[in-house]
Protein backbone atom coordinates (compact mmCIF):
# COMPACT_ATOMS: atom_id res chain seq x y z
CA UNK A 1 0.00 0.00 0.00
CA UNK A 2 3.08 2.45 -0.63
CA UNK A 3 0.39 4.74 -2.40
CA UNK A 4 -0.89 5.63 1.00
CA UNK A 5 2.39 6.98 2.09
CA UNK A 6 2.44 9.23 -0.39
CA UNK A 7 1.15 12.15 1.84
CA UNK A 8 3.62 14.37 3.02
CA UNK A 9 1.73 14.64 5.93
CA UNK A 10 0.96 11.45 6.87
CA UNK A 11 3.96 10.01 6.28
CA UNK A 12 5.77 12.50 8.65
CA UNK A 13 2.95 11.45 11.27
CA UNK A 14 4.02 7.49 11.04
CA UNK A 15 7.82 8.44 10.74
CA UNK A 16 7.32 10.74 14.52
CA UNK A 17 4.71 7.53 15.36
CA UNK A 18 7.70 4.72 14.78
CA UNK A 19 10.48 7.16 16.64
CA UNK A 20 8.57 7.50 19.76
CA UNK A 21 7.27 3.51 19.58
CA UNK A 22 11.29 3.27 19.31
CA UNK A 23 12.18 5.29 21.81
CA UNK A 24 9.50 4.42 24.94
CA UNK A 25 10.16 1.97 27.61
CA UNK A 26 9.06 -1.31 26.31
CA UNK A 27 6.79 -1.76 29.58
CA UNK A 28 5.03 1.51 28.72
CA UNK A 29 4.98 0.47 24.87
CA UNK A 30 2.94 -2.62 26.06
CA UNK A 31 0.78 -1.18 28.84
CA UNK A 32 -0.11 2.39 28.74
CA UNK A 33 -3.39 3.58 27.02
CA UNK A 34 -1.56 6.33 26.15
CA UNK A 35 1.82 7.48 23.77
CA UNK A 36 2.95 10.07 26.35
CA UNK A 37 2.45 7.63 29.27
CA UNK A 38 1.73 9.03 32.74
CA UNK A 39 3.69 12.45 32.84
CA UNK A 40 5.67 11.17 35.30
CA UNK A 41 2.57 9.95 37.90
CA UNK A 42 0.75 13.51 37.39
CA UNK A 43 -1.86 12.42 35.21
CA UNK A 44 -3.00 9.68 37.64
CA UNK A 45 -2.86 11.76 40.31
CA UNK A 46 -4.63 14.45 38.59
CA UNK A 47 -7.35 11.49 37.89
CA UNK A 48 -7.47 10.65 41.61
CA UNK A 49 -8.40 14.60 42.14
CA UNK A 50 -11.20 14.21 39.55
CA UNK A 51 -9.64 15.62 36.48
CA UNK A 52 -9.04 13.15 33.40
CA UNK A 53 -7.93 14.03 30.22
CA UNK A 54 -8.40 12.76 26.33
CA UNK A 55 -6.18 14.22 23.48
CA UNK A 56 -6.31 11.93 20.21
CA UNK A 57 -5.63 11.88 16.83
CA UNK A 58 -7.48 10.19 13.67
CA UNK A 59 -6.33 10.15 10.37
CA UNK A 60 -8.01 8.15 7.00
CA UNK A 61 -6.20 7.87 3.89
CA UNK A 62 -7.60 6.59 1.02
CA UNK A 63 -7.28 5.61 -2.53
CA UNK A 64 -9.59 5.05 -5.49
CA UNK A 65 -8.28 2.10 -7.30
CA UNK A 66 -11.11 1.57 -9.89
CA UNK A 67 -14.46 3.77 -10.68
CA UNK A 68 -15.21 6.75 -10.40
CA UNK A 69 -13.60 9.76 -12.65
CA UNK A 70 -10.05 9.80 -11.55
CA UNK A 71 -7.75 7.39 -9.19
CA UNK A 72 -6.18 9.37 -6.96
CA UNK A 73 -5.73 9.52 -3.14
CA UNK A 74 -7.15 11.87 -0.30
CA UNK A 75 -5.73 12.25 3.25
CA UNK A 76 -8.30 13.58 6.29
CA UNK A 77 -7.76 13.68 9.70
CA UNK A 78 -8.97 14.75 12.90
CA UNK A 79 -7.61 16.03 16.55
CA UNK A 80 -9.78 15.82 19.59
CA UNK A 81 -8.68 17.70 22.89
CA UNK A 82 -11.17 17.19 26.00
CA UNK A 83 -10.73 16.84 29.67
CA UNK A 84 -13.51 15.64 32.13
CA UNK A 85 -13.94 16.91 35.22
CA UNK A 86 -15.59 15.13 38.18
CA UNK A 87 -17.36 17.42 40.15
CA UNK A 88 -18.05 15.35 43.27
CA UNK A 89 -13.96 14.85 43.84
CA UNK A 90 -13.25 18.84 43.09
CA UNK A 91 -16.14 20.17 44.53
CA UNK A 92 -17.66 18.04 46.64
CA UNK A 93 -20.92 18.19 44.45
CA UNK A 94 -22.10 15.06 44.39
CA UNK A 95 -23.27 13.21 41.07
CA UNK A 96 -21.88 15.87 38.76
CA UNK A 97 -19.56 15.87 36.34
CA UNK A 98 -18.40 18.73 33.65
CA UNK A 99 -17.13 17.40 29.93
CA UNK A 100 -15.45 19.42 27.49
CA UNK A 101 -14.62 18.19 24.04
CA UNK A 102 -12.78 20.28 21.15
CA UNK A 103 -11.87 18.86 17.72
CA UNK A 104 -10.55 19.84 14.59
CA UNK A 105 -11.05 18.04 11.25
CA UNK A 106 -9.09 18.92 7.90
CA UNK A 107 -8.27 17.22 5.03
CA UNK A 108 -10.01 16.34 1.71
CA UNK A 109 -13.25 14.04 0.60
CA UNK A 110 -12.36 11.13 -1.45
CA UNK A 111 -15.50 10.33 -2.85
CA UNK A 112 -16.20 14.03 -4.03
CA UNK A 113 -12.43 14.57 -5.48
CA UNK A 114 -12.40 11.00 -7.55
CA UNK A 115 -16.40 11.53 -9.33
CA UNK A 116 -17.49 8.35 -7.08
CA UNK A 117 -20.72 9.63 -6.33
CA UNK A 118 -21.38 7.74 -3.58
CA UNK A 119 -23.53 8.69 -0.76
CA UNK A 120 -21.86 7.61 2.49
CA UNK A 121 -18.55 9.23 2.92
CA UNK A 122 -15.72 7.14 2.20
CA UNK A 123 -13.67 8.78 5.04
CA UNK A 124 -15.97 9.09 8.05
CA UNK A 125 -13.96 11.35 9.87
CA UNK A 126 -14.29 14.02 7.17
CA UNK A 127 -17.14 17.06 7.10
CA UNK A 128 -18.52 19.57 8.90
CA UNK A 129 -16.35 22.42 7.70
CA UNK A 130 -12.92 21.16 7.95
CA UNK A 131 -12.31 23.32 11.21
CA UNK A 132 -12.58 23.88 14.86
CA UNK A 133 -15.81 22.80 16.30
CA UNK A 134 -16.98 22.87 19.87
CA UNK A 135 -18.33 19.23 20.40
CA UNK A 136 -19.18 18.71 23.88
CA UNK A 137 -19.85 21.21 26.57
CA UNK A 138 -21.91 19.48 29.00
CA UNK A 139 -23.07 19.14 32.66
CA UNK A 140 -24.24 15.36 33.83
CA UNK A 141 -25.91 15.30 37.08
CA UNK A 142 -27.20 12.29 39.04
CA UNK A 143 -30.62 12.70 40.07
CA UNK A 144 -32.90 10.21 42.56
CA UNK A 145 -29.88 8.40 44.18
CA UNK A 146 -28.33 7.47 40.52
CA UNK A 147 -31.41 6.11 39.52
CA UNK A 148 -31.66 8.78 36.80
CA UNK A 149 -29.06 11.11 34.88
CA UNK A 150 -29.38 14.33 33.59
CA UNK A 151 -27.17 15.71 31.21
CA UNK A 152 -27.48 19.51 29.59
CA UNK A 153 -25.06 21.70 27.23
CA UNK A 154 -23.72 21.59 23.60
CA UNK A 155 -24.10 17.91 22.80
CA UNK A 156 -24.16 15.91 19.02
CA UNK A 157 -27.10 13.60 19.19
CA UNK A 158 -25.53 10.58 18.27
CA UNK A 159 -23.75 11.30 22.30
CA UNK A 160 -26.22 10.27 23.54
CA UNK A 161 -29.00 8.21 21.23
CA UNK A 162 -28.10 5.53 18.55
CA UNK A 163 -24.15 5.79 19.46
CA UNK A 164 -22.53 3.36 17.91
CA UNK A 165 -18.44 2.79 17.67
CA UNK A 166 -16.21 3.93 14.23
CA UNK A 167 -14.19 0.89 13.78
CA UNK A 168 -14.75 1.02 10.37
CA UNK A 169 -13.58 3.72 8.02
CA UNK A 170 -16.74 3.82 5.66
CA UNK A 171 -19.77 6.36 7.48
CA UNK A 172 -22.01 3.33 6.28
CA UNK A 173 -20.70 1.26 10.03
CA UNK A 174 -19.58 4.41 11.87
CA UNK A 175 -21.56 6.47 14.50
CA UNK A 176 -25.27 6.94 15.40
CA UNK A 177 -26.81 5.37 12.15
CA UNK A 178 -29.54 8.50 12.08
CA UNK A 179 -27.13 10.72 10.95
CA UNK A 180 -26.25 9.04 8.55
CA UNK A 181 -29.27 9.25 6.48
CA UNK A 182 -30.37 12.73 7.98
CA UNK A 183 -27.43 14.30 8.64
CA UNK A 184 -29.13 17.97 7.65
CA UNK A 185 -30.94 17.47 11.22
CA UNK A 186 -29.68 14.91 13.12
CA UNK A 187 -26.08 15.86 14.17
CA UNK A 188 -23.24 13.54 15.03
CA UNK A 189 -19.63 14.90 16.00
CA UNK A 190 -17.72 16.94 15.48
CA UNK A 191 -21.21 19.33 15.87
CA UNK A 192 -23.23 20.09 18.75
CA UNK A 193 -26.10 22.29 19.35
CA UNK A 194 -27.95 23.07 23.16
CA UNK A 195 -29.92 20.44 24.16
CA UNK A 196 -31.09 18.16 27.16
CA UNK A 197 -31.53 14.47 27.33
CA UNK A 198 -32.68 12.54 30.24
CA UNK A 199 -31.65 8.95 31.13
CA UNK A 200 -33.85 6.57 33.59
CA UNK A 201 -32.87 3.50 34.87
CA UNK A 202 -36.09 1.49 34.56
CA UNK A 203 -33.94 -2.36 35.73
CA UNK A 204 -30.71 -3.86 36.34
CA UNK A 205 -29.63 -3.84 32.82
CA UNK A 206 -32.35 -1.87 30.89
CA UNK A 207 -33.23 2.25 30.14
CA UNK A 208 -35.03 4.96 29.00
CA UNK A 209 -33.51 7.90 26.95
CA UNK A 210 -35.32 11.12 25.95
CA UNK A 211 -34.09 14.11 24.67
CA UNK A 212 -34.56 17.47 23.31
CA UNK A 213 -32.10 19.29 20.97
CA UNK A 214 -31.92 23.08 19.25
CA UNK A 215 -32.40 22.22 15.34
CA UNK A 216 -30.68 25.29 13.69
CA UNK A 217 -29.55 25.03 10.04
CA UNK A 218 -26.47 27.34 11.23
CA UNK A 219 -24.44 24.62 12.99
CA UNK A 220 -24.51 22.59 9.82
CA UNK A 221 -23.98 25.34 7.49
CA UNK A 222 -19.47 24.84 6.30
CA UNK A 223 -19.53 28.62 5.92
CA UNK A 224 -20.85 29.21 9.72
CA UNK A 225 -18.88 26.47 10.98
CA UNK A 226 -15.12 28.01 10.30
CA UNK A 227 -16.45 31.64 11.87
CA UNK A 228 -18.18 30.37 15.16
CA UNK A 229 -17.64 26.49 15.39
CA UNK A 230 -15.58 26.43 18.07
CA UNK A 231 -17.46 28.77 20.49
CA UNK A 232 -20.48 28.42 22.68
CA UNK A 233 -22.96 30.95 21.08
CA UNK A 234 -26.59 30.21 20.45
CA UNK A 235 -26.90 31.74 17.04
CA UNK A 236 -30.51 33.40 15.67
CA UNK A 237 -32.17 30.94 13.03
CA UNK A 238 -33.94 28.58 15.59
CA UNK A 239 -36.49 26.39 13.42
CA UNK A 240 -37.65 23.75 16.37
CA UNK A 241 -36.43 21.06 18.44
CA UNK A 242 -35.24 17.21 17.65
CA UNK A 243 -37.05 14.76 20.04
CA UNK A 244 -35.45 11.07 19.82
CA UNK A 245 -36.68 8.43 21.73
CA UNK A 246 -34.40 5.16 22.96
CA UNK A 247 -34.85 2.25 25.23
CA UNK A 248 -32.19 -0.21 26.18
CA UNK A 249 -30.81 -3.52 27.11
CA UNK A 250 -27.55 -3.96 28.29
CA UNK A 251 -27.49 -8.31 29.23
CA UNK A 252 -24.80 -10.09 29.73
CA UNK A 253 -25.45 -13.61 27.72
CA UNK A 254 -23.37 -16.44 28.80
CA UNK A 255 -20.90 -13.73 30.31
CA UNK A 256 -20.54 -11.78 27.57
CA UNK A 257 -21.85 -8.14 26.88
CA UNK A 258 -24.73 -7.03 24.57
CA UNK A 259 -26.04 -3.96 24.06
CA UNK A 260 -30.20 -3.86 22.26
CA UNK A 261 -31.36 -0.93 21.09
CA UNK A 262 -35.00 0.42 19.65
CA UNK A 263 -36.08 4.03 19.73
CA UNK A 264 -36.97 6.98 17.01
CA UNK A 265 -36.79 10.20 16.74
CA UNK A 266 -39.35 13.13 15.71
CA UNK A 267 -38.38 16.89 14.53
CA UNK A 268 -41.15 19.77 14.75
CA UNK A 269 -39.00 21.54 12.44
CA UNK A 270 -40.48 19.65 9.64
CA UNK A 271 -38.82 19.92 6.16
CA UNK A 272 -38.74 20.26 2.18
CA UNK A 273 -40.69 17.55 0.40
CA UNK A 274 -39.04 16.03 -2.32
CA UNK A 275 -41.64 16.07 -5.25
CA UNK A 276 -44.31 18.44 -4.53
CA UNK A 277 -43.93 22.26 -4.72
CA UNK A 278 -46.20 24.41 -2.15
CA UNK A 279 -49.55 24.22 -4.78
CA UNK A 280 -49.53 20.55 -4.39
CA UNK A 281 -47.88 19.68 -7.79
CA UNK A 282 -44.84 18.20 -8.91
CA UNK A 283 -41.56 20.42 -9.00
CA UNK A 284 -40.40 19.01 -11.72
CA UNK A 285 -43.17 20.39 -13.37
CA UNK A 286 -43.59 23.88 -12.09
CA UNK A 287 -40.32 24.46 -11.11
CA UNK A 288 -42.01 26.23 -8.24
CA UNK A 289 -40.71 26.45 -4.41
CA UNK A 290 -40.97 23.11 -2.06
CA UNK A 291 -43.73 22.00 -0.08
CA UNK A 292 -43.10 22.51 3.40
CA UNK A 293 -43.63 19.39 5.28
CA UNK A 294 -44.55 20.45 9.24
CA UNK A 295 -42.77 17.50 10.21
CA UNK A 296 -39.79 14.45 9.97
CA UNK A 297 -39.38 11.45 11.97
CA UNK A 298 -37.78 7.88 11.75
CA UNK A 299 -36.88 4.74 14.00
CA UNK A 300 -33.79 2.70 14.56
CA UNK A 301 -32.60 -0.84 15.63
CA UNK A 302 -29.00 -1.40 16.99
CA UNK A 303 -27.88 -4.73 18.39
CA UNK A 304 -24.61 -5.75 19.39
CA UNK A 305 -23.18 -9.04 20.81
CA UNK A 306 -19.87 -10.57 22.17
CA UNK A 307 -20.56 -14.46 20.83
CA UNK A 308 -17.01 -15.91 21.95
CA UNK A 309 -13.95 -15.50 23.72
CA UNK A 310 -13.43 -13.76 27.40
CA UNK A 311 -15.61 -11.07 28.64
CA UNK A 312 -15.29 -7.20 27.03
CA UNK A 313 -11.25 -8.96 25.66
CA UNK A 314 -10.67 -10.94 22.88
CA UNK A 315 -13.14 -13.14 20.86
CA UNK A 316 -16.11 -12.61 17.80
CA UNK A 317 -18.90 -10.37 18.28
CA UNK A 318 -21.47 -9.18 15.96
CA UNK A 319 -23.38 -5.73 14.96
CA UNK A 320 -26.79 -5.23 13.33
CA UNK A 321 -28.00 -1.45 12.80
CA UNK A 322 -31.67 -0.67 10.86
CA UNK A 323 -32.48 2.70 10.45
CA UNK A 324 -35.50 4.22 8.78
CA UNK A 325 -36.68 8.13 8.04
CA UNK A 326 -39.61 9.36 6.32
CA UNK A 327 -39.96 9.18 2.76
CA UNK A 328 -41.18 13.12 1.95
CA UNK A 329 -38.25 14.40 3.06
CA UNK A 330 -35.40 12.24 3.24
CA UNK A 331 -32.75 11.80 0.26
CA UNK A 332 -31.60 8.59 1.77
CA UNK A 333 -34.32 7.22 3.55
CA UNK A 334 -33.14 3.83 4.84
CA UNK A 335 -30.03 2.27 6.13
CA UNK A 336 -28.63 -1.48 6.78
CA UNK A 337 -25.54 -2.54 8.14
CA UNK A 338 -24.28 -6.09 9.91
CA UNK A 339 -20.86 -7.41 11.12
CA UNK A 340 -18.67 -9.18 12.37
CA UNK A 341 -15.29 -8.12 14.57
CA UNK A 342 -13.05 -10.75 16.11
CA UNK A 343 -10.23 -9.53 19.05
CA UNK A 344 -7.23 -11.28 20.03
CA UNK A 345 -5.81 -12.12 16.54
CA UNK A 346 -2.64 -14.18 16.48
CA UNK A 347 -3.04 -14.28 19.96
CA UNK A 348 -1.93 -10.53 20.14
CA UNK A 349 -4.42 -8.78 22.68
CA UNK A 350 -4.87 -5.54 21.00
CA UNK A 351 -5.46 -6.75 17.05
CA UNK A 352 -8.33 -7.16 15.77
CA UNK A 353 -10.22 -8.04 12.24
CA UNK A 354 -13.31 -6.52 11.04
CA UNK A 355 -15.99 -7.55 8.28
CA UNK A 356 -19.34 -5.64 7.47
CA UNK A 357 -21.66 -5.31 4.46
CA UNK A 358 -24.09 -2.38 4.26
CA UNK A 359 -27.34 -0.80 2.25
CA UNK A 360 -28.11 2.72 2.05
CA UNK A 361 -31.28 3.22 0.05
CA UNK A 362 -32.03 6.73 -2.05
CA UNK A 363 -35.24 7.62 -1.04
CA UNK A 364 -37.91 6.82 -3.49
CA UNK A 365 -39.60 10.53 -3.27
CA UNK A 366 -36.54 11.80 -5.10
CA UNK A 367 -35.76 9.36 -7.60
CA UNK A 368 -39.93 10.30 -8.72
CA UNK A 369 -38.83 13.70 -8.89
CA UNK A 370 -35.63 13.31 -11.12
CA UNK A 371 -37.63 10.78 -13.33
CA UNK A 372 -40.14 13.01 -13.64
CA UNK A 373 -37.45 15.94 -14.49
CA UNK A 374 -35.47 13.92 -17.08
CA UNK A 375 -38.80 13.09 -18.97
CA UNK A 376 -39.41 16.97 -19.10
CA UNK A 377 -35.75 18.47 -19.33
CA UNK A 378 -33.95 15.88 -21.38
CA UNK A 379 -31.23 18.42 -22.47
CA UNK A 380 -30.58 18.48 -18.29
CA UNK A 381 -31.40 15.03 -17.60
CA UNK A 382 -29.64 13.00 -14.62
CA UNK A 383 -28.82 9.54 -12.99
CA UNK A 384 -32.16 8.62 -11.05
CA UNK A 385 -31.16 7.21 -7.47
CA UNK A 386 -33.66 4.60 -6.88
CA UNK A 387 -32.11 1.87 -5.45
CA UNK A 388 -29.19 0.83 -2.69
CA UNK A 389 -25.58 1.70 -2.47
CA UNK A 390 -23.94 -1.08 -1.18
CA UNK A 391 -20.46 -1.09 0.74
CA UNK A 392 -18.48 -3.73 2.12
CA UNK A 393 -15.94 -3.28 4.02
CA UNK A 394 -12.91 -5.55 5.22
CA UNK A 395 -10.08 -4.37 7.62
CA UNK A 396 -7.06 -5.77 10.05
CA UNK A 397 -6.43 -3.67 13.54
CA UNK A 398 -2.63 -3.46 14.25
CA UNK A 399 -1.37 -2.07 17.52
CA UNK A 400 1.81 -2.11 18.18
CA UNK A 401 1.25 -0.92 21.59
CA UNK A 402 -1.63 -0.05 23.09
CA UNK A 403 -1.93 3.28 22.46
CA UNK A 404 -1.62 3.17 18.77
CA UNK A 405 -3.30 1.25 15.71
CA UNK A 406 -3.14 0.67 12.26
CA UNK A 407 -6.02 -0.21 10.30
CA UNK A 408 -5.62 -1.46 6.64
CA UNK A 409 -8.74 -1.96 4.45
CA UNK A 410 -10.48 -2.45 1.51
CA UNK A 411 -13.91 -0.85 0.82
CA UNK A 412 -15.93 -2.10 -2.05
CA UNK A 413 -18.79 -0.34 -3.34
CA UNK A 414 -21.48 -1.15 -5.52
CA UNK A 415 -23.59 1.00 -7.32
CA UNK A 416 -22.41 4.02 -5.59
CA UNK A 417 -24.91 6.77 -5.00
CA UNK A 418 -27.81 4.05 -5.16
CA UNK A 419 -27.60 4.16 -9.19
CA UNK A 420 -25.86 1.59 -11.72
CA UNK A 421 -25.11 4.88 -13.42
CA UNK A 422 -21.88 5.27 -10.91
CA UNK A 423 -19.45 3.01 -11.67
CA UNK A 424 -18.67 0.81 -8.50
CA UNK A 425 -15.61 1.86 -7.00
CA UNK A 426 -12.84 -0.04 -5.05
CA UNK A 427 -11.12 1.76 -2.63
CA UNK A 428 -7.92 1.23 -0.52
CA UNK A 429 -7.72 2.88 3.12
CA UNK A 430 -5.60 3.60 6.28
CA UNK A 431 -6.95 4.41 9.25
CA UNK A 432 -4.37 5.12 12.33
CA UNK A 433 -5.80 5.94 15.60
CA UNK A 434 -3.30 7.51 18.18
CA UNK A 435 -4.23 7.85 22.11
CA UNK A 436 -1.91 10.45 23.42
Amino acid sequence: MPALLKNPLHASLLLALFGVVAHAPASAQEDSPYLLGDWGGKRTALADRGVSFEFGHTSETARNRSGGQRELTRYTDQWKLGAVVDLDKTWGWTGSAFQLMFTHRGGDNLGADAGIGNNQLIQEVYGRGQTWHLTVFALSQDLFGGKANLRIGRLPVGEDFAGFSCDFMSLTFCGAPPGNIAGDYWVNWPTSQWAARIKLDTGADTYLKIGAYQLNPKYVDDAYAKRNGWKPDFPSGTTGALIPVEFGWTPKLGGRPGSYKIGGWYSNAGGADLFYDRTGQPRALTGGDALHRGSRYGGFLSFQQQLSGESGRDGASVFLNLTQADRNTSSTDRQIALGVTYKGVFQRPNDYVGLAFGATHAGPRAADHQRLFNRLHPQSAAPVKDGNEYVTELFYNWSPIASVSLRPNLQYIRHPGGTDANRDALILGLKTNIDF
